[in-house]
């Protein structure tokens, strides 16, 4: 019988979200709900594994863990996109990769949940209230306020849309970004520097890429007011992390809220968990029931038409 395992199922959900029963005559199923970070222990936990089936860049598919799994035969990721697997070194081994259908929107709805948490404190008053307090701050409303998008594609138009419904003033930029697009998007064009002067959200919606690391960093934190606030759902690389820190330890700008970080899952003693002005997520953006079952049922129905002979969603290099 076929090994698959399943990883960094954290909720322990993979299984209860899909109808496994397609596959389950042919394959024992292993989930493996926590994160294996070590390569040579990742290496081992896989051994003799044919299928394995992973969520979107929570673990790396470099060239040398392709090396150590020879009976690795096909990989199923999360979504369509997975920048974390070496798609030359799966092709080198014979390893095909498919992906799943996905969701477009939740990421932006998580946005505007971390947007209103910061503005109307609401982590602060929610643990307040458990302690038995009382109304310990004074929030700020949206409307009138300036959004400024960091990427104005699929996510950002979204999150952009719900700012003008707020009534916020929304201003957009990019590398590729031009005033027509803004327009179209019925927003206002600004250059980079512009924004984070501007903004006082700034809410940031790229791809991690060579062009995009390290994109905000110490001298473009200072650009923005010490009102402002950032908002990072993308990809923590994107912001230059100890430059972050250090703004926010210096109240340099208002706070932030971060779904995703540099190293993830984030250490327990690391420094951004001590920091009070700060909303943070474990990297929820994808992490919704209806973004789930289209992953699990996706992959059980990657893995039916791989086991006859018919491979669906190949994942090309």
């Amino acid at each position: 019988m076929k090994r698959v395992a399943i990883l960094d199922d954290y909720q322990g959900v993979a299984t209860t979200l899909a109808d496994w029963s397609r596959v389950a005559k042919d394959l024992s199923v292993e989930q493996i709900r926590e994160h294996v970070a070590d390569p040579t222990a990742l290496a081992r936990r896989l051994q003799g594994c044919e299928i394995v089936v992973i969520m979107r860049e929570r673990t790396p598919f470099p060239r040398a863990l392709f090396d150590k799994l020879p009976d690795l035969k096909l990989l199923v990721t999360s979504g369509m996109r997975n920048a974390a697997i070496d798609l030359a070194a799966a092709k080198d081994r014979g390893v095909i990769v498919a992906g799943t259908p996905s969701l477009g929107y939740p990421t932006a709805e998580l946005t505007w949940g971390l947007i209103l948490a910061l503005y109307r404190h609401i982590p602060y008053e929610d643990r307040g209230m458990r302690d038995g307090q009382w109304q310990r701050t004074v929030g700020i409303g949206v409307r009138g306020k300036t959004l400024g998008v960091i990427g104005l594609g699929r996510l950002g138009s979204l999150v952009a849309q719900v700012g003008k419904a707020f009534g916020a003033e929304v201003i957009a930029w990019s590398q590729n970004l031009t005033p027509e697009k803004c327009a179209q998007a019925g927003v206002a064009y600004a250059t980079k520097d512009e924004l984070l002067q501007r903004a006082d959200i700034v809410t940031i919606h790229l791809i991690l890429s060579a062009r995009t690391r390290g994109l905000i960093g110490a001298r473009d934190l200072a650009l923005m007011k010490p009102t402002a606030y950032l908002v990072n759902t993308s990809r923590g690389p994107i912001v230059d992390e100890a430059a972050l820190i250090a703004a926010l330890e210096q109240k340099r700008i208002a706070g932030a809220a971060l779904d995703v970080f540099d190293s993830e899952p984030l250490p327990a003693g690391h420094k951004l968990r001590t920091l009070a002005n700060t909303v943070l997520t474990p990297h929820l953006g994808y992490v919704i029931a209806e973004n789930y079952r289209g992953f699990f049922e996706g992959a059980v129905d990657n893995i039916r038409n791989w086991l006859d002979g018919k491979p669906v969603r190949v994942v090309e290099g």
